[in-house]
């Protein structure tokens, strides 16, 4: 006679709900949320949209944040990103940075506009008592060897 085998109705004991969180999901979100942050920050541009002439000077080494003034193609100034009326331009300087005239100022001019205009901005600026003032230009885009 064949022996068979019976299991038996016994079940393990209901020990709750697993409370075990699972991490690695979260992990990927995080990971693939890092990548976009990493790709997408150096397309991000600070200020006022213009179109910066070109010019081939070695990049300043600063240590400390400046301040950005721009003239945009209408002429209108902005300082980062907010605008100012010109007659209010050297009062908001003093303002912003406590009358430290050795911060950095660094003055952005579309290409479009007259020279001039941007030349009146820096001397308003200067006349202000920041001496510590530059124009910001692009690199040029260098030109393909041709073979």
């Amino acid at each position: 006679m064949a022996r068979r085998h019976v299991r038996s109705n016994l079940r393990r004991p209901y020990r709750g709900p697993v409370t075990d969180i699972n991490v690695a999901p979260f992990v990927d979100v995080m990971l693939v949320l890092v990548i976009i942050f990493m790709v997408a920050a150096p397309l991000l541009n600070i200020g006022v949209p213009v179109d910066l002439p070109k010019a081939t000077l070695k990049p300043l080494n600063e240590n400390q944040d400046p301040l950005v003034i721009t003239v945009n193609s209408m002429g209108n100034i902005y300082i980062q990103e907010a605008e100012v009326p010109e007659n209010a331009l050297v009062a908001r300087l003093q303002a912003l940075t406590q009358a430290n005239k050795d911060l950095r100022i660094f003055v952005r001019g579309d290409q479009n506009i007259n020279y001039g205009r941007v030349i009146e901005v820096m001397g308003m600026i200067s006349r202000a008592g920041f001496y510590k003032v530059a124009l910001i230009a692009e690199a040029p885009i260098p030109k393909e060897r041709v073979r």
